[in-house]
């Protein structure tokens, strides 16, 4: 893969000297916060009826599978995926425990250890996977833990993960749902690189507003 840097999201602060990054005075250490498709065909929008439309109107027939869900809905390959970065050093991901929910909120802890030879910061990301069932997309991200770790160094990275995380709407209902049950827990660098994966244990059924 030849790497890239990319510094072009809007309204969001850029490096003001993108030289040291060259030059490996500081180790680059972000991650993209939307999905680079491969080809324009596998954009979620790819008719004239999703854009511009036609006769005035906009069909946004991909429903809730916007951005880097489609691409893990459809399984597409995206040329960088959501959440990806590079890096001068390597990291790697173990050690997930995922507690018991207590006052309406579960803590996922996982360990982060730098496989390189230099200092770096990785991004470790949070993901859950919703109900098929109610048409959600495989997995969401649900939080995100910077670690800057030191080369041979191991960290714990710990993410809250509130009951309501895997709940879908329900029409029925007029609320957010989640069913009693296990649902999935998946942590790692991007949303096609996660993993680690273990249950998260709902004793009842969960509403939000």
């Amino acid at each position: 893969m030849t790497p890239c840097a990319y510094g072009n999201v809007d309204n969001q602060p850029s490096c003001q000297n993108p030289d040291i990054l060259d030059i490996g005075d500081v180790n680059p250490s972000g991650h993209l916060p939307v999905a680079f498709p491969a080809s324009l065909s596998r954009v979620p929008a790819n008719t004239a009826a999703q854009w511009p439309g036609t006769n005035g109107r906009v069909s946004c027939s991909e429903g809730l599978k916007v951005g880097y869900r489609w691409y893990d809905a459809n399984n597409l390959t995206a040329l960088f995926p959501f959440g990806f970065g590079l890096s001068y050093t390597g990291f790697s991901f173990g050690g997930l425990r995922v507690g018991a929910v207590t006052n309406g909120q579960a803590t996922v802890k996982a360990t982060v250890t730098n496989t390189g030879s230099r200092a770096g910061t990785e991004v470790a990301q949070l993901y859950v996977a919703g109900p098929g069932s109610a048409g959600e997309p495989p997995h969401q991200l649900k939080g995100f833990q910077r670690i800057s770790l030191a080369a041979g160094a191991s960290g714990t990275v710990t993410f809250t993960v509130p009951v309501h995380a895997p709940a879908s709407w329900s029409t029925t209902a007029g609320h957010w749902v989640a069913g009693a049950g296990t649902c999935q827990i998946l942590v790692g660098d991007s949303s096609r690189s996660l993993p680690l994966s273990g249950g998260l244990t709902l004793p009842s059924e969960v509403t939000a507003d």
